[in-house]
């Protein structure tokens, strides 16, 4: 049997990354096992990770997609381990339930880590402006259970999150960007209510438990557009300068992984051509000078990625669109998502008891 060695960082087709020392078989799978703590449990990480991945080879469990069970006559794990699952077909595609993979055909990948409960800070400002971002701690109980809620169309969150992962890999590894360029900025667009700033955060919650052996620290930043603006002439763009001041100085910490969501970012970038024609303010001008600057700035940062979202994509200007490595559609629900999103909400209400199987059944 073949087998090649890991290095140090490396992601699977899910974007899962994972670190190891010993060899993988190539015929084997790597399937991601997500094992959130207890918010009481005071145990070091790696004690957790080498705990559960014996539970499951020596339990010789089969593989599809959900919870596995907190074995409860292991006391280290009962008294730490609040959930364990494993997430296969967390991105649309992979495992699923009629495809189960047995333990001999996969190599589990553990994640572990502890929500944070601290909820959004705001950012005090002591000039009278509006608070211009909100920030999280992640992963962040908030978001807890998002990613697996969100029901898209085949393929769009595992896009994303391959892209994502691949993005940061790069960096990692010294990838020369003046050959394999990347800006690491995700434009979302579509019709309002379809869920693209959930997407968001759940993405960035998904990788900040993805990539927490190299990012032990992980932060969501939701900047408030609409506060950007001064009623002062030309204050706008130094504004914008203030704001990505402050998150220079979260990404100068090597092991914070920094996600910066701009939602309707079309009010940022709105197209320079508009102004110039007189049926937008000049200020706006500087507002997505400063912008592109900035985040051109930020480029340079191997531990930043820019999620931004948009509800009008002609509005956007045609450089910061340009910027944008990957541009996905979110539209209306299919007819198979829609199928999905009201099972998934009967199964929601039979779980607490408001609704049984035979009332449905009626």
């Amino acid at each position: 049997m073949s087998a090649h060695m890991e290095t140090e960082l490396t992601t699977d087709q899910n974007g899962a990354a994972y670190q190891h020392s010993l060899p993988v078989p190539e015929d084997k799978v790597l399937v991601p096992v997500e094992v959130t703590l207890k918010p009481s449990s005071t145990a070091k990480i790696d004690d957790v990770r080498s705990a559960v991945e014996g539970m499951l080879e020596k339990r010789s469990l089969s593989y599809n997609d959900g919870p596995v069970p907190v074995p409860l006559d292991d006391a280290f794990l009962a008294d730490n381990v609040q959930r364990i699952c494993v997430c296969g077909c967390d991105t649309d595609e992979g495992m699923h339930n009629d495809n189960v993979l047995l333990f001999w055909q996969v190599k589990p990948v553990v994640h572990v880590f502890q929500l944070s409960e601290e909820g959004p800070c705001e950012d005090i400002s002591c000039d009278g402006q509006s608070s211009s971002f909100n920030e999280w701690i992640l992963p962040a109980k908030e978001f807890d259970g998002m990613w697996e809620s969100l029901i898209y169309e085949s393929g769009l969150k595992q896009r994303l999150l391959r892209y994502a992962a691949s993005a940061l890999l790069f960096t990692e590894k010294g990838v020369d960007p003046f050959l394999v360029s990347w800006n690491r900025i995700i434009l979302l667009h579509g019709p309002p209510g379809t869920g693209k700033t959930s997407l968001c955060k759940a993405l960035a919650q998904k990788l900040s438990i993805r990539f927490n052996l190299r990012y032990p620290q992980a932060q969501l930043v939701e900047v408030n557009a609409h506060s950007l603006f001064s009623k002062w002439f030309s204050e706008s763009g130094k504004l914008v300068a203030k704001l990505f001041q402050k998150i220079q100085e979260m990404v100068e910490e090597e092991s914070n992984l920094v996600f910066v969501l701009i939602d309707e970012v079309e009010s940022l970038a709105a197209a320079r051509k508009a102004a110039l024609s007189g049926s937008e303010p000049s200020d706006s001008i500087r507002v997505v000078n400063a912008l592109l600057t900035q985040m051109d700035k930020l480029k340079s940062s191997p531990n930043v990625i820019i999620l931004t979202t948009s509800n009008i994509t002609a509005a956007i200007d045609i450089a910061f669109v340009d910027r944008a490595d990957i541009k996905a559609y979110v539209g209306p629900p299919t007819l198979q998502a829609r199928y999905e999103i009201l099972r998934s909400c009967l199964q929601e209400l039979m779980r607490t008891g408001i609704l049984t199987s035979l009332q449905c059944e009626g």
